[in-house]
């Protein structure tokens, strides 16, 4: 387990440590969300490096990642815990069986901890001789208000109440990452209770730096022009513009196929690795195709990317 890092600069670093290329500024939050115990609330477009944060902190820092998925309709039993049904009603015949008759013994026996199923936000409660865990909530905009609501509890003093059982406290506070993708608004009162980041589609030096760190195989020429590529397409009308992921898995394809520079034919055959409609894909294909890669050799060729 690492220390936690003591500055600004030490989060960088850190980041950086984990292959992750981060500016100043999340760094700052990073190391202000680690040093006052306060949850970090990331919203950004798809595929812009949020929930890549929470891993590479369990990454550098030796802590055990634990991650909650969210979805349409989760509830507490599949993000806190629930009672191990089939159990408890086994002990329950067995204690019959055995002559048992002492109602209230019978049912705080099974009611303990061990007909405890424990789920990802009450596992992010428990201690561990590594630390506390990074504790990732993802896409937190996919779940309904009701959700929400739960969570204020957690993330304003780290504890779960269950009626059976009582308060459950952390020892120590998770590092808490919440990511949305901002397909709805998250109510206030759950940001109030963590700090905030906008996570923005880099600029062309810093998806530059990117791809060197995520993609090194790929040609110095190509990697350029690709960056080129992708930011001049990001300024184009498009339902759903590419993301850091998207051009990292671009980059990878068009090395897997040997492209050492751009051309029509090929990128129109790979564009399914960095667009996901097809209505976009169509918008590029012909003269419009060949005129943004025309442009983007054309800008390295007057003003290269260093």
């Amino acid at each position: 387990m690492s220390q936690l890092p003591v500055s600004i600069d030490e989060t960088l670093a850190l980041l950086t440590q984990g292959d992750y290329v981060a500016d100043r500024a999340l760094a700052t939050v990073v190391f202000l969300s680690i040093k006052m115990g306060r949850p970090l609330f990331l919203e950004g477009e798809a595929g812009v490096g949020k929930t890549e944060i929470a891993k590479v902190l369990s990454k550098v820092l030796g802590r055990k990642l634990i991650r909650l998925q969210c979805y349409e309709g989760l509830d507490v039993s599949s993000a806190v815990y629930e009672w191990d049904y089939a159990r408890q009603m086994m002990a329950i015949r067995l204690a019959e069986a055995a002559g048992e008759s002492d109602r209230a013994r019978i049912e705080h026996d099974v009611f303990s901890e061990r007909y405890l199923i424990k789920r990802p936000l009450l596992q992010a409660l428990e201690s561990s001789t590594e630390g506390a865990p990074v504790l990732l909530v993802d896409e937190l905009d996919r779940t309904d208000e009701a959700f929400e609501a739960f969570l204020l509890e957690i993330l304003s003093d780290f504890q779960v109440t269950i009626p059976e059982l009582g308060t459950i406290r952390a020892e120590a506070a998770p590092i808490v990452i919440i990511t949305s993708n901002r397909t709805r608004e998250v109510h206030d009162a759950l940001k109030r209770r963590c700090l905030y980041h906008w996570v923005d589609y880099p600029d062309a030096q810093r998806e530059l730096d990117i791809l060197r760190v995520k993609a090194p195989n790929a040609p110095q020429r190509l990697t350029e022009e690709i960056v080129a590529f992708v930011q001049s397409l990001r300024n184009r009308d498009l339902f759903k513009q590419p993301g850091v992921a998207e051009t990292i898995d671009w980059a990878s394809a068009l090395t897997e196929l040997d492209v050492v520079s751009l051309d029509a034919s090929q990128v129109s055959d790979t564009l399914g690795v960095l667009l996901k409609y097809q209505d976009d894909i169509q918008k590029l294909q012909g003269g419009d195709l060949q005129k943004l890669i025309d442009e983007a050799k054309a800008s390295i060729g007057t003003a290269r990317v260093d």
